[in-house]
């Protein structure tokens, strides 16, 4: 299939889902839906803002985990760059949120970008990890709609090929045998010859960071996160007065998030809104309350974090890396030799004469 023939599918694709996301829109009482809104309890809102930063707090975690064994040991610092970049994420295209985190840390600490990039893609690796565990929990633990029985089969033998890959990956980089030839571990002059080590680099960070506890402590903490956006889910459906059960939550959860991964519209706007009335209109939620909900868990996904990350994101562009650190400290060093000296700086002659006056200069040879 050639390139103008996929891209015309992708376009006409996306055109009729958002034919279709009008038509749905038609649909709906906007004026219900936000009265919806507008009566909904802040204490709950505020509470549900919480849980879902707490959910960001908890990733920080999972990276700053990958991020030790390379040297950088604070966790404030990984905390912060991960909400940064998760802000981030909202007002740049493509992820530029997480491209950012790696620059941050990476001047900050003075670890090579590539070091720094190979920590995020192992600690991004479980994030549709967690999802696939979710997937499994929810169709043994709950109730959920005749669709995702469809899901527990290939969600659990998933399950197992990922467990199994990752166990694969920890045995397989404990036998790498380490680079020995001078000529191949010189250093690049050419664009490819350091493209290509930049990604060797990144390789051997990769098989260095792979050991099973890691691997263990990561899937706790990316159930424990999703756990928290589970909760976001209920707590705003809460907010709203709406009744609806925690499986109905979860399916709501599960069902968007499928969704994110096909991307249909820019920042799956009226996508997210879709899903969730789907999902929640199978546990006897009317659509114009479903619809409320969904408004206000983007709402609150959204604006806290982008304000944070548009907050957190100066300070890391105008803070002094640890290169310009270290710059500085030697030039204060020069500085403060110099000033020991007595005066200007001398010729050798100059010296010698007042060394001789001083009594601690050798005999002058005469011709």
């Amino acid at each position: 299939m050639s390139p103008k023939l996929k891209k015309g599918i992708r376009w006409a694709v996306s055109a009729a889902i958002l034919v279709f996301l009008i038509v749905f829109a038609r649909t709906i009482d906007w004026h219900a839906a936000w009265n919806s809104m507008r009566h909904a309890s802040l204490p709950l809102l505020a509470a549900a803002i919480g849980v879902n930063l707490l959910s960001v707090l908890i990733k920080g975690v999972r990276w700053w985990l990958f991020l030790r064994p390379i040297g950088i040991t604070s966790l404030p610092l990984a905390i912060r760059a991960t909400v940064a970049g998760a802000g981030l994420n909202n007002v740049l295209v493509a992820n530029g949120g997480d491209a950012a985190r790696v620059v941050f840390v990476s001047r900050v600490s003075g670890v090579k970008s590539s070091t720094v990039l190979a920590s995020m893609a192992l600690e991004k690796l479980f994030d549709p990890i967690g999802f696939v565990m979710l997937v499994v929990f929810g169709v043994l633990v709950f109730e959920l709609p005749p669709q995702f029985e469809a899901w527990k089969l290939p969600a659990e033998i998933t399950l197992g090929v990922i467990i199994l890959l990752l166990i694969f990956f920890v045995y397989a980089t404990r036998h790498i045998k380490p680079e020995h030839v001078p000529e191949r571990r010189a250093k690049p002059r050419t664009v490819k010859g350091k493209v290509i080590a930049y990604f060797k680099s990144f390789g051997q960070t990769a098989g260095r960071l792979a050991t099973g506890p890691r691997f263990l402590a990561a899937m706790v903490l990316s159930l424990l996160s999703w756990g928290c956006q589970l909760w976001t889910f209920d707590l705003a459906a809460s907010a709203a007065h709406v009744p609806i059960p925690l499986a109905g939550s979860l399916a709501c959860l599960l069902g968007i998030n499928v969704g994110l991964i096909i991307r249909a519209t820019p920042g799956n706007v009226g996508f997210f809104q879709f899903v969730y009335a789907l999902m929640a209109e199978q546990f006897g939620v009317a659509r114009n309350d479903a619809i409320a909900i969904s408004l206000l868990i983007q709402t609150l996904q959204i604006l806290p974090l982008t304000l944070l990350g548009v907050v957190l994101a100066p300070e890391f562009i105008f803070r002094r890396g640890k290169e310009d650190k270290e710059t500085e400290a030697v030039a204060k060093k020069i500085e403060e030799k110099r000033l020991t000296h007595h005066g200007p700086l001398s010729t050798a002659e100059e010296v010698l004469q007042r060394a001789g006056r001083a009594g601690i200069a050798p005999p002058s040879k005469k011709t």
